[in-house]
């Protein structure tokens, strides 16, 4: 037994397993050409407790920490369910927590006293959002890429002045996860000067005036995921719907990334996993002059090396997720976590789908799908390269 296996988080990787056995692999493919998820699912999942998983209690979640929250996204893909559908099921992994930690709960913890100045009740948000997401009848997103600053959150240029109790939001997002369901946008925004980092995070409602969401963006995976472009001009938004305090917001961000990460990372290393078993189950079936493809030593050594990459992958994700659970300020090592589990995923899956010749090439095929989803593992919540630049920080470079 390790600190991932125990039995009650046995329960929960057999309880994510059953969800998808019955709510998604029935629907998925539609899902996947449909570009969309479905919002009973969230309700669904909210109902059987896996929704909430990381969040404490007293914000409506379902306790748990960080390791949990990684257990149910590696038995959704191992169970045959995509990364995509996990990205837009999950959205409210990055577009609450900043509530949670502004109201002065922790991730895993409990909720204690707020953050927030006498003319911004974060404890409200919790209730207006925090909950109702939770419960799944509400869908957040998080906006903080721009079209041209990319990674670069210190540079943001959405700009909110403040006008009495409202501030107005003027600027642009992209590449918005959930942007198009969403009925709130956790986004960040300017309230200083530029390159001074006073940054601001306001919770948007849908349908407030002024704020759009543009074209929905066609990508090359996650096709279940939703993905927009927004627009904000002169958007009031209520000093109220402010998380914690003014000019805050970089710090808060930053902070965040660990999991977000970490997230990604799991993704990766899953996602090889799961090919490492299609590829493995084609390999026992499928014959060629004669013979199963796994007599030939060569396939069974290249299936050892795609299994051993994804083990290894695996155990460091864990280690360096058990370390940010419990507190540690570990960047770079969830710098480097993020960059071993993506070269994995994206070896693996390759090999895979060499592995499954043409049927791999199709539609059809279940590795075809990981092969189009793992691309963006290595550009999201910061890309490969900035991850080695952080690791290069980290070694004094």
């Amino acid at each position: 037994m390790t600190i991932v296996d125990t039995p009650e988080r046995r329960q929960l990787r057999e309880l994510t397993r059953a969800f998808v056995s019955r709510e998604v692999l029935p629907h998925l493919a539609d899902w996947e050409r449909a570009g969309d998820v479905p919002r009973e699912l969230h309700a669904t999942a909210a109902k059987l407790g896996l929704l909430g998983i990381g969040f404490p209690e007293s914000v409506g979640g379902s306790g748990g920490d960080l390791l949990d929250s990684i257990i149910v996204t590696e038995e959704i893909i191992r169970s045959g369910g995509s990364s995509g559908l996990v990205a837009a099921l999950f959205t409210h992994g990055i577009a609450l927590p900043h509530m949670v930690a502004a109201a002065g709960g922790r991730l895993g913890g409990t909720l204690g006293g707020r953050l927030g100045g006498p003319e911004n009740t974060d404890d409200d948000l919790i209730d207006r959002y925090v909950r109702p997401t939770l419960a799944g009848s509400m869908i957040g997103a998080l906006a903080i890429t721009e079209p041209d600053t990319g990674s670069d959150v210190a540079s943001i240029r959405t700009h909110a002045r403040r006008d009495g109790e409202h501030y107005v939001v003027n600027g642009a997002k992209t590449y918005i996860t959930s942007g198009v369901r969403a009925d709130f946008v956790t986004t960040a925004v300017r309230t200083g000067q530029p390159g001074d980092g006073a940054l601001s995070l306001l919770v948007i409602d849908k349908g407030t005036p002024g704020f759009t969401v543009g074209r929905r963006l066609e990508k090359l995976g996650w096709h279940c995921s939703d993905t927009a472009e927004l627009s904000f001009v002169d958007v009031r938004v209520p000093v109220a719907n402010r998380i914690g305090e003014e000019d805050t917001a970089f710090l808060a961000i930053m902070q965040q990334f660990a999991a977000e990460r970490l997230s990604l990372a799991t993704h990766a290393y899953a996602i090889a996993q799961r090919c490492v078993e299609l590829a493995v189950t084609w390999c026992r079936d499928r014959s060629t002059f004669g013979r199963p493809l796994a007599s030939r030593q060569l396939v069974r050594h290249r299936l050892a090396e795609m299994h051993t990459r994804a083990e290894a992958a695996r155990a460091y994700v864990h280690q360096v997720a058990a370390r940010v659970a419990a507190g540690e300020p570990v960047v770079t090592e969830v710098a480097m976590a993020k960059n071993v589990a993506v070269a994995a995923g994206d070896w693996v899956v390759d090999q895979a789908l060499q592995l499954h010749g043409g049927f791999g090439y199709l539609r059809d095929a279940e590795v075809e799908r990981h092969y189009r989803d793992a691309r963006i593992l290595g550009i999201g919540g910061g890309t490969t390269e900035i991850m080695n630049e952080i690791v290069a920080k980290g070694m004094g470079l």
